[in-house]
């Protein structure tokens, strides 16, 4: 019982407790330890909220999974589909649609953004593959998983993807598709011995065996083949419209093969050696035998008369090698000289004799036109030369630009335009 003072404030009580240090101490703990012994429940549980939700992930993926496997299930039986059907030739085609690897489902692609490599200014204006990736020539980076070692590529028109042909080995070449909207690189043909593809992609003609074949290209497939027997070594090089343009071995020249009228014609150019492009109007640029001693010449050919010469003009020492590329507008003639690296001449005044000016390094690739000013190529010694026909008519030489991230023993690949 406490009193009560007067200036109404309370006293202490009035048998105070006696408590030592030592026994407050004890009762301190005792409380804590017996808060500690049970808890109060919270209101809400955020270890089980959480293992609640990562058990709805897990589910979520899980079912994405099985979706996936299941479109790729579809994709794998449609592609053995289509292998199974036949286009009305006997023995082994070479056209194999789907993984080479075993048909199997291609792992989904990646957006990995690696170090940008650097050569220039030229990757604004046309692609580059470079070890296993492909850079557009907006900037934009693909991984071509599986495809090795490449010898050319172009894209294909109407934003129809690339065509990329592999380098020639024992077990033959392998021309891929890639899609232009992400997916793995297909595979068109594997084993053949030669590949040629039309400027715009949309034709493909390969020598498979004795025979050679030719189809049209849609959305990555190859339809309306057809094929015609061979001699051994023929091959073909390149279109020419419709028709496909076909080397004989040896010194035996050139054939055109119309596939509308059936098998290849008997008659051959035996004169022409190489052939670099096609004009806007048809005709074929190429060289030629001509005069006394034979030389090689450059000359203008009518395929539709077996490749037959219109106009023929002789003068600089022209290489042998058949690389060489025309313009898309059909003024000028990039092409290698037999001493002096590359040429570039204006077709314009071919006539009796060719006036050409030394142009830069050699081609060891092809020669891919950005526009009709400026083609690109890569040299020798792997560098990537960008030829600006201003420049060389002022008397400049281009000169080589190293790449970055090209593995050893390999060269950079410019891809082509479909306008080049």
């Amino acid at each position: 019982m406490s009193r009560q003072r007067s200036d109404n404030q309370i006293e202490g009580p009035e048998r105070p407790f006696a408590v030592t240090r030592d026994e407050l101490e004890r009762a301190l703990r005792e409380t804590f330890a017996r808060r500690v012994d049970a808890p109060v429940p919270l209101a809400t549980d955020p270890a089980g909220t959480a293992i609640r939700r990562a058990n709805r992930t897990v589910r979520r993926r899980a079912l994405s999974g099985l979706a996936l496997a299941g479109a790729a299930t579809v994709l794998v039986t449609t592609g053995l589909a289509q292998l199974g059907v036949g286009q009305g030739h006997q023995g082994t085609p070479t056209v194999v649609l789907g993984d080479p690897r075993g048909l199997s489902a291609s792992p989904l692609p990646t957006t990995s953004a690696p170090t940008p490599l650097t050569a220039g200014p030229v990757r604004a204006e046309l692609g580059l593959i470079i070890g296993s990736w492909l850079e557009d020539r907006g900037g934009a980076r693909r991984e071509l998983a599986g495809v090795g070692p490449v010898d050319r590529a172009q894209r294909v028109a109407d934003q129809g993807g690339w065509l990329v042909t592999s380098a020639a080995s024992a077990a033959g070449r392998t021309l891929w598709w890639v899609p232009p909207h992400g997916g793995a690189p297909q595979v068109l043909l594997a084993g053949a011995d030669a590949v040629a593809l039309a400027p715009d992609g949309r034709q493909v003609a390969w020598r498979d065996g004795p025979d050679l074949l030719a189809a049209g290209l849609i959305a990555g497939q190859l339809l309306a083949t057809v094929r015609t027997p061979v001699v051994d070594g023929a091959v073909p090089v390149g279109f020419a419209g419709d028709a496909v343009l076909v080397r004989q071995p040896g010194e035996q020249g050139f054939t055109v093969w119309r596939r509308s009228a059936g098998g290849l014609p008997t008659a051959t150019e035996r004169s022409v050696r190489n052939v670099y492009g096609v004009l806007p109007g048809g005709l074929v640029v190429g060289q030629v035998t001509a005069g006394t001693p034979g030389r090689p010449c450059l000359a203008v050919l009518d395929p539709a008369r077996g490749l037959a010469p219109v106009r023929t003009g002789c003068g600089p020492e022209l290489g042998t090698d058949g690389r060489g590329g025309v313009s898309p507008d059909g003024r000028w003639l990039l092409v290698n000289g037999a001493r002096d690296g590359a040429l570039l001449i204006d077709l314009a005044t071919l006539d009796a004799t060719v006036s050409a000016r030394v142009a830069g390094p050699a081609v060891a690739g092809v020669v891919a036109w950005t526009s009709n000013l400026t083609a690109l190529h890569v040299d020798t010694a792997g560098r990537l030369v960008r030829v600006r026909v201003e420049r060389v008519l002022a008397g400049e030489r281009s000169t080589g630009t190293p790449v970055d991230g090209v593995p050893p023993g390999e060269r950079p690949v410019v891809v082509g335009d479909p306008a080049s």
